[in-house]
């Protein structure tokens, strides 16, 4: 299942843990995404959207 924004496209970042002994193993974060019925082109459509987008106003939700 695709982990990534679809009005800004917003993806997972790579990265390292780094503990107290600075041993380094690698990770990723995800972002917050949340399904949402909204308007996409006149069409009602459950779409993946992060939060920002939605905090924003990006998105328009279907009543």
């Amino acid at each position: 299942m695709s982990k990534v924004c679809e009005i800004c496209g917003k993806g997972p970042s790579f990265g390292n843990n780094v503990s107290h002994a600075h041993n380094k193993t690698r990770r990723t974060w995800e972002p917050n995404l949340q399904k949402v019925k909204a308007l996409r082109n006149g069409t009602v459509r459950s779409i993946k959207v992060c939060t920002r987008c939605i905090r924003s106003g990006h998105v328009v939700k279907a009543l």
